[in-house]
């Protein structure tokens, strides 16, 4: 699923559908008695979460059933689309050799997918921070003509048709109700659970592993010239910039602006956290560079000057070929390969 760019008065027409949703069963956000509590666990140097788990309290069941809905085609209006489609877990839940996703209807998406990866410690989502909420985003991918098209009222006639979700949503909620509220505090919960703090970075960090001496100079090089944008242990300030990229015509794609209509906001879009970015395959927010070696190179070759240009980069990252090679060894030491394989992360 790619990040949904709403226009005008559509995004109040979400935010108000949403806060509705919301509204109608407070009650469901809390375990019943007879569901198992799931701990959240964060990894050792990670800082506290910024998601409100005691507004939607993770639960085996809730999760179990947010698995399920994730690879549900039938919430998307002609099956073909589950949130799965675009967040393919071969891919470190992005789209695979995609630069932007394909739609409904074969309708090209506008930007490209972002990993759903520590998801607990976003503050807002989408990379113009559109959104507030996860459930906010779910319900804008769900409803987008150019995503999976479909209603929340066509999801919960589909599904109240299958004995096994009747089932899955009793497990969760203590009764075989199907809300819309339900459907999307359940993706919420399963999509919390994928976090990624088993890299070789992370290891080094306890003291079990050690770079080469390539990733050694290449962390080197980083500290001095990346963390002011991706801050450790995160690998994103979470802040929205302009990196010096010429717009796309065809997609017009402004960013930040889109959502605060501040000239000053003009092509800025949030940081991206870097871990696993060797296994994500296109990069920038439309997928325009294809390797992780050529999006480097952008910091010391090609960042174009621009009125909302981020001061850092005003005369771009000096980088020898050596130390970019070396920042690109050391990026790969980010790779959390175990969550590819993971079968709880995995279609049911």
């Amino acid at each position: 699923m790619k990040p949904w760019i709403v226009i005008g008065g559509l995004v109040a027409i979400v935010a108000v559908t949403v806060s509705l949703l919301e509204s109608c069963s407070d009650v469901d956000y809390f375990p019943r008695p007879h569901t198992t509590p799931l701990a959240f666990e964060v990894p050792a140097g990670f800082p506290p979460p910024v998601y409100n788990f005691q507004k939607n309290p993770l639960t085996q069941e809730g999760v179990e059933l947010g698995r399920h809905l994730f690879y549900e085609g039938r919430l998307s209006i002609d099956g073909n689309f589950p949130c799965s489609s675009c967040h393919q877990q071969v891919a470190s839940f992005t789209t695979y050799e995609h630069d932007r996703s394909h739609g409904y209807n074969h309708s090209h998406t506008l930007r490209n997918a972002p990993a759903l990866l520590n998801l607990a410690w976003q503050r807002a989502f989408r990379q113009d921070g559109s959104a507030k909420t996860m459930e906010e985003v779910s319900y804008a991918h769900i409803t987008a003509p150019d995503e999976m098209a479909e209603s929340i009222l066509g999801i919960i006639r589909k599904l109240q048709q299958d004995a096994n979700y009747k089932q899955l949503f009793k497990a969760a909620y203590g009764d075989e109700q199907i809300t819309g509220d339900r459907v999307l505090k359940a993706l919420t919960q399963f999509m919390l659970t994928i976090v990624t703090a088993d890299s070789k970075y992370d290891r080094v960090k306890k003291g079990t592993a050690s770079f080469t001496s390539q990733e050694a100079n290449g962390y080197q090089v980083f500290q001095a010239k990346c963390t002011g944008c991706h801050t450790e242990p995160l690998f994103t300030d979470f802040t929205y910039r302009n990196i010096g990229l010429p717009i796309q015509d065809f997609l017009s794609d402004f960013g930040r602006q889109r959502v605060t209509h501040q000239s000053s906001d003009s092509l800025k879009f949030r940081v991206p956290s870097l871990r696993n970015a060797e296994l994500t395959s296109y990069y920038i927010h439309d997928g325009r560079s294809a390797t992780l070696r050529n999006m480097v190179d952008h910091y010391r070759s090609r960042v174009e000057q621009g009125p909302t240009l981020d001061p850092s980069l005003k005369n771009g990252i000096p980088l020898t070929n050596t130390e970019l090679d070396n920042v690109v060894a050391f990026l790969r030491t980010l790779s959390d390969s175990s969550i590819l394989h993971n079968p709880k992360f995995g279609a049911p």
